[in-house]
């Protein structure tokens, strides 16, 4: 092929894709979440997707698919043309800890496009009333007491919750079992009837259900008090000061998605996440709107997020089961 042919296949596919990131979006727009409805993930999912369909000028359809930690989800977006017409919503599970539990996952984190941080949140514990527990210190107690007796629910291995509890258990030197859902609605629901005793959970879906009376919150996992769960201790407080951890959520496209059409999807997050109205309900549900300054640097925030991710996967000796 001659020089000349190359430069104008070049020019061809550059005119092509400014086109195409011109036009965009002329359709509705899939947002999957790796988790089931109910869950953290689906209320953040929800909260956004008005606000972000309309900064877009394009409806936002949002597809669960729950399941292996959130992995089908990541691996079907992977798979998923390179357009701006399939999004996902996900944690540091999909991110950085599952590739770090499964080398042999359908997709690696390269796959992936960063558009933007959303969202944080501390992770909140909270145990059924039957169980007498009222503290941390109390649960610290009772699973010294009782090695491996207490069952603690999550919304999957290698979730955010599930490293949270991990974390905590490695801190604390005590031995609790991990029993995994498909979604944060179901492990609380096990905690709920008594099937499980005990949730590492996202705040939007634990605080309803502190407030209703049907779980006792014990703390959450910041080393403060914050305003998102003004009614519990933060971990200095409540009496393990080492023990600290919070996690978020952000927007990915498959990698090659045009960088015109990434850049028109990161202002229109920017746009939605500021609206007064959704920052309030976010907060309302313990959640803190945390929006990266550009897709570059919400890439850098990855590079560095994943060491301290993979470190806690090796040091708690987490694995898939």
């Amino acid at each position: 092929m001659s020089q000349l042919k190359l430069l104008l296949l070049v020019i061809l596919g550059i005119t092509s894709f400014n086109i195409q990131a011109q036009a965009y979006p002329n359709k509705p727009i899939k947002l999957i979440v790796g988790f089931a409805p109910g869950g953290a993930a689906d209320y953040v999912a929800r909260n956004i997707s008005v606000p972000l369909g309309q900064a877009l000028g394009q409806s936002i359809v949002i597809e669960n698919k729950p399941g292996a930690g959130s992995s089908i989800a990541a691996e079907q977006v992977t798979k998923s043309a390179p357009d701006g017409y399939t999004i996902l919503i996900a944690s540091p599970s999909s991110i950085s800890v599952n590739p770090a539990l499964n080398p042999k996952l359908g997709y690696k984190p390269s796959d992936l496009q960063p558009i933007s941080k959303i969202t944080s949140s501390p992770v909140v514990i909270a145990v059924n009333p039957a169980t007498g527990i009222n503290s941390v210190k109390e649960l610290i107690a009772k699973a010294k007491q009782d090695p491996g007796g207490l069952n603690y629910a999550t919304s999957g291995n290698g979730s955010a919750p599930h490293l949270a509890a991990a974390l905590f258990s490695q801190i604390a030197d005590i031995k609790m079992t991990h029993i995994p859902f498909r979604g944060g609605s179901l492990a609380i629901q096990s905690v709920i009837a008594g099937d499980t005793q005990l949730t590492f959970g996202t705040p939007p879906s634990v605080l309803p259900m502190i407030q209703a009376g049907r779980l006792k919150g014990l703390a959450i996992s910041a080393k403060e008090r914050s305003p998102l769960a003004s009614s519990l201790p933060g971990m200095r407080e409540a009496g393990l000061p080492d023990y600290a951890i919070e996690f978020w959520y952000g927007l990915f496209v498959p990698a090659g998605t045009p960088p015109a059409i990434v850049q028109k999807l990161y202002e229109a997050t920017q746009e939605a996440l500021k609206q007064p109205n959704v920052k309030a309900s976010l907060a309302r549900e313990g959640t803190d709107v945390s929006l990266s300054t550009s897709p570059a640097q919400f890439a850098k925030f990855l590079s560095e997020d994943e060491k301290f991710w993979v470190k806690l996967v090796k040091s708690a000796d987490v694995t898939v089961d």
